[in-house]
């Protein structure tokens, strides 16, 4: 009982929410790099928050169903259809046996989310199902999807479906403000330095993934271009010799050397990851205890929206 893959898309992984506790010997986290989308996706299947998915970046996934059960996408918009019958995102459907499941390309946003019912069964691997392509670790041989994968699924023949309305979903702008936790390597930097970054637009280059984005704009290069290597938080913004930005994600390496002006916080580098080549950031410092408040604000929004019945 599973679904195959007929075509992976541009990159397609199969993640859950993360690797945690392996740092310790090397293990990135992985886990997807839009949290509030793929939360979504399993909650509008009442999956458990841990459920595995796929993670499509850009688009051009197909599968068939071998078995019956539920599906809901979110995350960047994109042409959906089962059976030649476009639907409608963040919304649960019904799909039988046989049933062509096609996601065309992005038209905004980059990173959508491909959950079904009961979450996608693969093997475990220190704790988590999540791909780390770099280590060649979770999903189905440690790496993207290919044409012929089976995804294991459970058969669920009946489930309320629902939908989040238009106006509760999250929406994908091109230019977006990155909330800033600055660090202790923040006295690296002089004052000018940090007004200048703090004031300026940098824009999305090519040389983007999984790891972290690397960002083009004025130059934030400090004195020590290099230093001891330590561990390395979630969305660290590293700056490296050449003073360009990089900020680090979900399989971002465990330590590095390089200095970290500061940490974009959880709830933007999703917005970030969902930006495009020539798209643009500014970045802006606020303090832990407003990080804290923002976290708690979206987690009691999240908690408290109500998802909509659909009658079948």
């Amino acid at each position: 009982m599973s679904l195959l893959v007929k075509q992976p898309g541009l990159l397609s992984l199969l993640q859950d929410s993360g690797r945690y506790g392996a740092h310790n010997i090397g293990l990135t986290t992985g886990g997807p790099l839009d949290r509030e989308a793929f939360d979504w996706a399993n909650r509008l299947l009442g999956n458990d928050t841990d459920a595995c998915a796929i993670e499509l970046s850009f688009g051009g996934l197909q599968l068939q169903a071998q078995v019956d059960t539920y599906i809901a996408v979110t995350g960047a918009k994109l042409p959906l259809t089962i059976d030649g019958q476009e639907v409608d995102q963040w919304t649960s459907h019904k799909v039988k046996a046989g049933s062509r499941i096609n996601l065309g390309f992005a038209t905004q946003g980059c990173r959508a989310y491909v959950a079904v019912a009961g979450g996608l069964q693969t093997p475990m691997s220190f704790g988590s199902r999540s791909t780390v392509a770099r280590e060649k670790m979770g999903g189905i041989n440690g790496g993207k999807l290919v044409d012929g994968d089976l995804l294991d699924c459970c058969e669920t023949t009946h489930l309320q479906t629902y939908t989040l309305l238009e106006e509760q979903r999250p929406q994908y702008p091109e230019d977006v403000d990155l909330r800033v936790v600055l660090g202790y390597q923040e006295d690296l930097f002089n004052e000018q330095t940090k007004q200048m970054f703090f004031t300026s637009t940098y824009t999305m280059t090519d040389r983007a993934d999984r790891m972290g984005m690397r960002l083009e704009g004025p130059n934030v290069a400090c004195g020590s271009s290099q230093m001891l290597s330590e561990g390395i938080c979630h969305g660290a913004i590293q700056i490296p010799a050449d003073g360009q930005p990089i900020v680090l994600l979900n399989d971002r390496q465990t330590i590095g050397g390089y200095p970290k002006i500061g940490s974009v916080i959880a709830r933007d580098t999703a917005r970030l990851a969902q930006l495009r080549p020539g798209n643009s950031v500014q970045f802006n410092a606020i303090d832990i205890h407003q990080a804290h408040n923002i976290n708690a604000l979206a987690v009691y929004r999240y908690n408290n929206t109500q998802l909509t019945a659909i009658d079948e």
